[in-house]
């Protein structure tokens, strides 16, 4: 019951801290997503241009390469497209938010600053080129003559729930890269290889040759969840709460991981200023 309480206590003072700086967090969003690009020619183009080119190449490999037509009786470019989207966002803002106490070290250093902000400040900042995709796979999804249906507004609860995931996740990788530099390499790597254990370039319950406790183990990954999601969203027109059981599974591995990331930023924070 003691921890409990102390883990109630440091989400309110969260809550608060958050509240109180909201204007200072998306201050230095807006200024951190401009000064990234800010000395080369496009500017901020370059933040659009590279997913773009990601999302175009494994199309191409898939669709052209491998000759992949229709899934489910869609355009395999547009299935793809959805679910590619919300990874990128999930690998980009997770890699800012773990080297957000590193690159912002000079506000660390101030005693005032409230810096368990700053993963939330890269996390915003990626979100922006977050929904101009969402707002592009829109204009992809009608290119393919596409119905509308109410079901799409939903993806802003699939967007809310990766920012959470994605947060917990970051306030564990941030506090613990500040003592040892090379995590941020490695986060890079593991989120490379991560991909491809999670469906984004094939569908698990196309695997018939996997037996059904695999389809369970993989389905487990909580960001199997968000790019499901995603696709019931725009493809299978599927509400999360017909999901009843992965709904709570995530939603309770998500708390799990914020509870655990606040407790361990919590616990380094005050040796932060002194290594950086």
């Amino acid at each position: 019951m003691g921890k409990l309480k102390k883990v109630q206590s440091l989400a309110v003072l969260w809550i608060r801290d958050v509240y109180r700086s909201r204007r200072l967090i998306f201050d230095l969003a807006n200024k951190d997503f401009k000064s990234r690009y800010a000395a080369s020619y496009l500017g901020i183009l370059w933040a659009f241009v590279q997913p773009i080119v990601t999302v175009s190449i494994y199309i191409l490999v898939f669709q052209v390469g491998f000759k992949q037509g229709m899934k489910r009786d869609v355009p395999f470019a547009l299935w793809l497209t959805i679910g590619i989207v919300p990874y990128l966002f999930f690998q980009e803002a997770l890699l800012s938010a773990t080297n957000s106490l590193m690159e912002f070290s000079y506000l660390v250093k101030k005693v005032v600053f409230k810096i368990s902000v700053l993963p939330i400040v890269k996390i915003i900042s990626a979100t922006y080129v977050h929904l101009f995709f969402i707002g592009l796979t829109v204009v992809v999804y009608f290119c393919f003559q596409m119905p509308a249906h109410i079901y799409m507004v939903q993806v802003f609860y699939y967007s809310f729930a990766a920012i959470v995931l994605v947060l917990g996740l970051s306030y564990i990788t941030a506090s613990m890269v500040v003592f040892f530099r090379d995590l941020g390499q490695i986060v890079n790597i593991l989120l490379q290889f991560f991909m491809w254990l999670t469906p984004i370039m094939w569908d698990v319950n196309d695997m018939d040759w996997v037996s059904p406790g695999i389809h369970r183990f993989l389905k487990l990954n909580p960001v199997y969840y968000i790019i499901s999601g995603y696709r019931d969203t725009f493809l299978d027109k599927v509400w999360f709460w017909e999901k009843g059981e992965w709904t709570v599974y995530f939603w309770a591995v998500a708390l799990l991981i914020a509870m655990l990331g606040t407790l361990t930023f919590k616990k380094l924070e005050k040796h932060f200023a002194d290594v950086l």
